[in-house]
C-alpha cells in the first residue's frame, strides 16, 4: 500500500501565518502536523512508501523538512507546479498527479495534509482488511458542521448508500472526513472522473461518484479528525496537543 498526502493548498483563511510556511508544517505541540499524519499512517504495517505533493510556492519548505526528516520508509514530495488558487490542480487532480508520477499500482490511503486526527489509521487498515473494497472514514458531526462536510447514508453492513458533498438538504449527520483506501482496481476510475469534467477540488466529490461504481464501505472511528483551516481550529488543536 502507498500513502498520498495531499498538502498543495494555499491556506488563505490562515493567513499571516500560511503566508511564507504551509500549513502542513505548522507546528502542532513538538512537531508539524506533518509529522503527527505520518506516524499515524506508519502504524499500518502493508504501507512501503509515503508520497507528499505540495505547489511551487513551499516545495522548498517540503524539501527542507523532509532532509530533516528520519522514517523508515521511503517519503517523495512531489512540485505540482502550481503558484496560486487561480492555477491550482484541485485535491483529485493533485491525486491522479501523483498516482501518474509515481506510476502507482498499488492500494491507497489517502490522507489530507490539514487533518490531525487522534484515531488510528492501522484500526481503518483493519476494517480494510475485511470489507476489502474502498473506504471511507465517518463519524456523527454537529449540525452547524453538517453544511461543509460530504454526507454519507450506509447500511447495515456499513456499504455507503448515498455520499454527497456539501448538501443543502443534508439527509443524515453522519459526516465523511478526508481520510480514504483505494483499491488499486479503482484508480482508473479517477481517470475517468476527471476526463469527464467532474470537480477537481473537493476530495469528497471523487467517492460522492464512485460509491455508485463500486462499493465503498464507511469506517465509523473513535475519536476526532480535526480539519485545521481556520484560526480557531488551529488555536483548539494547540490547546489539546501542548503537552503530546
Amino acid at each position: 500500500m502507498k500513502a498520498i498526502i495531499l498538502a498543495a493548498g494555499y491556506a488563505t483563511r490562515l493567513y499571516p501565518l500560511t503566508k511564507n510556511k504551509p500549513k502542513a508544517l505548522l507546528p502542532v505541540g513538538s512537531k508539524p502536523i506533518l509529522d503527527h499524519i505520518i506516524e499515524n499512517i506508519l502504524s499500518i504495517p502493508v504501507v512501503d512508501e509515503i508520497f507528499v505533493v505540495t505547489n511551487e510556492r513551499f516545495y522548498q519548505h517540503f524539501a527542507d523538512w523532509k532532509k530533516e526528516s528520519n522514517y523508515e520508509v521511503p517519503i517523495t514530495v512531489y512540485n505540482d507546479g502550481t503558484t496560486n488558487n487561480e492555477n491550482r490542480l484541485g485535491a483529485l487532480g493533485d491525486l491522479k498527479f501523483v498516482i501518474d508520477r509515481a506510476n502507482i499500482e498499488d492500494d491507497i490511503i489517502v490522507a489530507a495534509g490539514d487533518n490531525l486526527m487522534d484515531f488510528s489509521l492501522k484500526a481503518l487498515y483493519d476494517f480494510y482488511e475485511k470489507v476489502q473494497s474502498c473506504c471511507v472514514c465517518v463519524k456523527e458531526v454537529e449540525d452547524h458542521e453538517i453544511e461543509k462536510m460530504a454526507i454519507v447514508l450506509m447500511d447495515e453492513s456499513n456499504r455507503v448508500t448515498d455520499f454527497e458533498e456539501k448538501p443543502k438538504n443534508p439527509k443524515s449527520n453522519l459526516g465523511a472526513f478526508a481520510v480514504y483506501i483505494y483499491t488499486k482496481d479503482t484508480l482508473k476510475l479517477l481517470d475517468e472522473y476527471l476526463r469527464t469534467g467532474n470537480n477537481p477540488d473537493a476530495p469528497g466529490n471523487f467517492p460522492a461518484w464512485l460509491y455508485k461504481r463500486v462499493p465503498i464501505y464507511a469506517y465509523r472511528f473513535k475519536g476526532s479528525c480535526y480539519d485545521i483551516g481556520t484560526h480557531d481550529a488551529y488555536a483548539e488543536v494547540q490547546k489539546l496537543y501542548k503537552d503530546r
